[in-house]
């Protein structure tokens, strides 16, 4: 709980500095904290180096440096992560890179998800999923498709902190439990 916390704060101020820069730089630090963020979870062994509090913040700093200048990140988010590692914070870096992209997708009206199907659907079948549950939410929708045989058929659908189950495997267990009931 204590991490989401700081993971907030961080994330809350460098968002608020982008958007006195305005919004191509908004957008242009979430990639960045993006980018940094998919070669840390690439390596766990890296996030380990980064926690670990034997590490010294020098040699940190160096590992970060050849990382961000590898992906040509601009000088705010290179100064936002050298503070991080100044401040012991560099663990939470993930959590923060997360946090970030939710205030950038609840500014432009984006609601991310994960739609899990029995089988693997086809790009134009999820296109149309998509489009369908665009229109009934009424905003614009990304949507991670993923398959899970154990569900039996139909869809679980998780978007922000709902999750709407219309499987089979929830069926069944309705009607079990209505069995059971009597």
């Amino acid at each position: 709980m204590k991490e989401q916390v700081i993971a907030k704060r961080y994330a809350r101020a460098l968002f608020a500095l982008g958007q006195e820069q305005g919004d191509e730089e908004l957008n242009r630090y979430g990639r960045e904290l993006s980018q940094i963020a998919s070669v840390i979870e690439a390596s766990p062994h890296l996030l380990k180096i980064l926690k670990n509090p034997i590490i010294k913040t020098g040699d940190k700093k160096g590992i970060l440096r050849k990382i961000m200048q590898k992906l040509e990140v601009g000088t705010t988010i290179q100064n936002f992560c050298l503070f991080l590692a100044d401040k012991e914070r560099l663990g939470n870096f993930p959590d923060i890179q997360h946090t970030y992209s939710s205030l950038l997708d609840a500014r432009s009206g984006v609601l991310r998800g994960k739609l899990i199907t029995a089988i693997e659907l086809a790009k134009a079948r999820q296109d149309k999923v998509t489009k369908q549950l665009e229109g009934q939410l009424s905003q614009k929708l990304v949507l991670e498709y993923e398959a899970n045989k154990d569900i039996l058929g139909g869809l679980v659908l998780k978007v922000g902190d709902k999750i709407y189950d219309a499987s089979l495997r929830a069926q069944l267990d309705q009607l079990k439990e209505q069995i059971k009931k009597g």
